[in-house]
């Protein structure tokens, strides 16, 4: 999600980077009495460069990929503790339905001996 959000931000950026162009028509009169009419045309373009856009971006993925690569770690090893403590559990009702057990048959032994 998180990735086309930063390649939407990239693409609107990217066309808002366009160049503004302004023409300015100049008269100069000249020492022997002409006038002479120049066209000046500037370009100005806008403090965004597509290419720093593009990197930014770029870095943007590097940083999300290496931070999904660290949630997959962590779920790795909370997986890996989940399924240690499961065990756990299995041991410790295995060895608590073994005393319920025991303690069954010693409840059958003293109602036979009464």
């Amino acid at each position: 999600m998180k990735n086309y959000l930063f390649i939407a931000a990239a693409v609107s950026f990217s066309l808002i980077s366009c160049k503004k162009a302004e023409k300015r028509t100049e008269t100069t009169e000249n020492p022997d009495g002409s006038v002479t009419t120049t066209t000046v045309e500037t370009e100005k373009s806008t403090s965004l460069d597509s290419a720093q856009i593009n990197a930014t971006v770029e870095k943007a993925k590097e940083k999300l990929n290496v931070a999904g690569e660290k949630i997959d770690a962590a779920a790795d090893k909370a997986g890996e503790k989940l399924q240690k403590a499961g065990e756990e559990v299995k041991d410790a009702t295995a060895k608590g339905a073994d005393k319920v057990e025991k303690s069954a048959e010693k409840v059958k032994e003293d109602l036979k001996k009464k």
